[in-house]
């Protein structure tokens, strides 16, 4: 009986890989519309290895805290905000938040704390920068990675101040990085409907571009599996390869999979994306931002399952320990509110790789060999 040859829809863009080539987007959009997804992963898992990867997979030991959950922005994606009005509203007064993460810190000995919340507009941009050096100098040894760059521009409007002021302000209190939340899809038609009360996402670049300018490294995201479709995708990723080339900011991408729970795309019919569509996204993302070092396979959205596979589709970082994460759980995530350090280290063993233990600007604090 004669059977039909199978297509290698990868040919072409694996010899680009292999000569060391820069994908372009229309390769980028034949990554994602491929059913080949054992070659992919294997493909990605070759592009890590030629960019100087090894087995080492990193994680840091951290805490997630969110100041307030009151935001004046209604993203159609966010189960987390709430208004004031609403009983399950809050906001930290500044003191007892210090004193929760000194007590934490007591406890667990972690190295970053993550911290977001929503855009209050009951705040004074006094709140932030008081907060910031509190935490600080509470806990000097802590790395402060805080305030998406939404948050940024919030406090932007709350002061009148330039963002780039903002930022070294801040950083002359003691914030360490920004994280990279608040990218979701950069294409305005995308953001038109699913955050149409958020800046226009080139304050996004903007306020990145400001950071790295003094010396601030931070991370970015993408939030996949709601409107966008492949070239809008694509197109986020060209964008932050291109910021990337200018200014060598960014530490790590973390592609973040949509979680429907308590919005109102759930009562509109959107489930949560697959582990087929996780994984290309995490083996795509590695083939195309070939500038930022580390792609995360982020357990708390992908499960600790699916985050193992990827560490075989070109991921290399597992985030963390995530203490206390709320806002992805808002959202129906069936995951842990943490992981600690040893079951991380046993994840990664169990998949084949060598935990790292890292602090947030990727120096090893220790090597589980």
């Amino acid at each position: 009986m004669a059977t039909a040859a199978r297509l290698d829809t990868l040919a072409e863009i694996r010899e680009k890989v292999l000569a060391n080539e820069r994908l372009d987007f229309d390769d980028g959009v034949t990554l994602l519309e491929t059913d080949d997804l054992t070659g992919l992963g294997e493909l990605a898992d070759t592009a890590r290895r030629l960019r100087g990867g090894s087995d080492e997979v990193f994680f840091v030991n951290n805490l997630y805290l969110n100041f307030t959950n009151v935001c004046r922005v209604k993203c159609k994606f966010c189960a987390f905000a709430v208004t004031g009005k609403q009983p399950s509203a809050y906001t930290w007064e500044i003191d007892k938040l210090v004193e929760h993460a000194v007590e934490v810190h007591d406890r667990e000995r972690y190295s970053e704390i993550h911290m977001v919340g929503g855009e209050n507009p009951h705040l004074e941009y006094s709140y932030y920068v008081d907060l910031t050096r509190e935490l600080h100098d509470a806990l000097p040894d802590v790395h402060l990675k805080l305030y998406t760059a939404s948050e940024i521009h919030h406090m932007h409007k709350l002061s009148g101040l330039p963002h780039a002021q903002i930022l070294a302000e801040l950083q002359e209190v003691g914030l360490g990085s920004l994280p990279g939340g608040g990218a979701e899809v950069f294409a305005d038609r995308v953001r038109r409907l699913v955050a149409p009360g958020k800046e226009h996402p080139d304050n996004w670049i903007a306020t990145h571009r400001a950071a790295h300018g003094i010396g601030m490294p931070t991370h970015c995201t993408m939030l996949y599996g709601h409107v966008e479709n492949y070239e809008e995708r694509v197109d986020h990723w060209m964008r932050l390869r291109d910021l990337q080339d200018e200014t060598g900011g960014f530490l790590a991408f973390v592609p973040l999979p949509f979680h429907p729970e308590n919005t109102v795309f759930q009562r509109r019919g959107w489930r949560f994306s697959t582990g087929y569509d996780d994984l290309k996204m995490v083996a795509a993302s590695r083939l195309m931002l070939d500038n930022i070092p580390n792609i995360k396979a982020y357990w708390i959205m992908l499960s600790t399952p699916v985050a193992q596979v990827a560490l075989h589709y070109g991921a290399n970082d597992i985030q963390g320990t995530v203490m206390e994460e709320q806002i992805a759980h808002a959202a129906g995530a069936v995951t842990p509110q943490e992981e600690k350090v040893q079951s991380l280290v046993t994840l990664i063993r169990d998949a084949g790789r060598i935990p790292v233990q890292r602090d947030t600007l990727y120096n090893v604090v220790r090597t589980f060999a």
